[in-house]
């Protein structure tokens, strides 16, 4: 998710590790943990198990809703911050709030704005959790 303000400025996670720089062991594990979810969000709707469709079905609300009520971030990156800072929000985490808008803008070179990641996160989910709900009944 998001960790700007609510006007158009572009957020840049800048402490982010570039494609060039090397994460610590905490960091990769953290990134490919968050990369593990991502795929489970994006693919689990095919997933031809009806329990894990129903957990499926149950995890994305879950998911979005915990956004909103950790002010757009995401319980890893802050276990993540606690574990490197001590603090639950740290503002040497630059993911924090930017996971996937630091991995867009490192994978693609586009800077999103937080409105558009927003977007693009909560009408894929949206259609995700649709795709899981029309298997799970077909």
């Amino acid at each position: 998710m998001s960790a700007a303000p609510e006007d158009d400025t572009p957020v840049l996670a800048t402490a982010a590790p570039s494609p060039a720089e090397k994460r610590d062991l905490l960091g990769n594990f953290c990134f490919y943990l968050h990369f593990a979810i991502m795929l489970y969000i994006v693919g689990g709707w095919a997933i031809p198990w009806k329990p894990l469709l129903w957990f499926y079905l149950g995890f994305l609300p879950v998911v979005a809703a915990h956004w909103q009520i950790n002010k757009n971030s995401c319980v890893l990156n802050n276990i993540e911050s606690w574990l490197r800072h001590g603090t639950w929000r740290s503002e040497h985490n630059a993911e924090e709030g930017a996971w996937l808008m630091t991995l867009i803008r490192n994978l693609t070179g586009i800077a999103l704005k937080a409105w558009q990641v927003d977007l693009l996160t909560y009408s894929v989910m949206a259609a995700l959790w649709a795709g899981g709900l029309w298997h799970l009944r077909a």
